[in-house]
C-alpha cells in the first residue's frame, strides 16, 4: 500500500442501518508529491458539459471518474488518494453517493467527509467531491 492507514473501517461497520460499503481509515499518513483537487462535479473535464442526469449515482460516477482521470494525468493512481470530502445537496442522495463512490475506493482506505449543503455552482448538481493524494516518493516509501 502506498500509504499507511490507521485504524481502517468499513461503512458497513459503522453505519449498519445504511446499506455502504466504503473502505475507510480515520488518519492516513503520507510522504510525497501532494496532488491537490478541487471539488469535482459531473461534468465533463473537457468540454465543461454536464452530464444529463441529475440521478445522484450517474452524477458521482462522473465525478470519480474525474477524480480518477485527474489523479492519473498527475501520475498517479487511485490507491494514492488520500482524502475526500463529499458535498451533498440533500442527505438523502448520502446512501446512493457513497455506495457509487465506493466502487473507486475499495481497498484505498482514504478519509473522508460528508457534508450535506445549501446548494452548489449549479442548481442541477447534487454531488461534488473533492480529494488529495499524495503520490509517494520513492526514498520515503513507508
Amino acid at each position: 500500500m502506498a500509504h499507511t492507514r490507521l485504524r481502517k473501517f468499513n461503512t458497513r461497520t459503522t453505519y449498519p442501518e445504511q446499506n455502504l460499503s466504503n473502505d475507510l481509515s480515520q488518519a492516513v499518513i503520507a510522504r510525497g508529491t501532494h496532488i491537490f483537487l478541487r471539488g469535482q462535479c459531473p461534468q465533463d473535464l473537457s468540454t465543461f458539459e454536464n452530464i444529463p442526469s441529475q440521478s445522484p449515482v450517474d452524477q458521482t460516477h462522473k465525478v470519480m471518474q474525474n477524480i480518477r482521470q485527474l489523479v492519473q494525468e498527475a501520475g498517479g493512481r487511485m490507491e494514492h488518494v488520500v482524502k475526500l470530502v463529499v458535498y451533498l445537496t440533500d442527505v438523502r442522495h448520502r446512501e446512493a453517493v457513497y455506495r457509487t463512490m465506493g466502487e473507486y475506493i475499495e481497498g484505498v482506505w482514504p478519509v473522508c467527509t460528508g457534508l450535506v449543503v445549501v446548494a452548489l455552482a449549479r442548481p442541477e448538481w447534487v454531488v461534488e467531491i473533492d480529494a488529495t493524494a499524495v503520490i509517494p516518493d520513492a526514498k520515503s516509501r513507508l
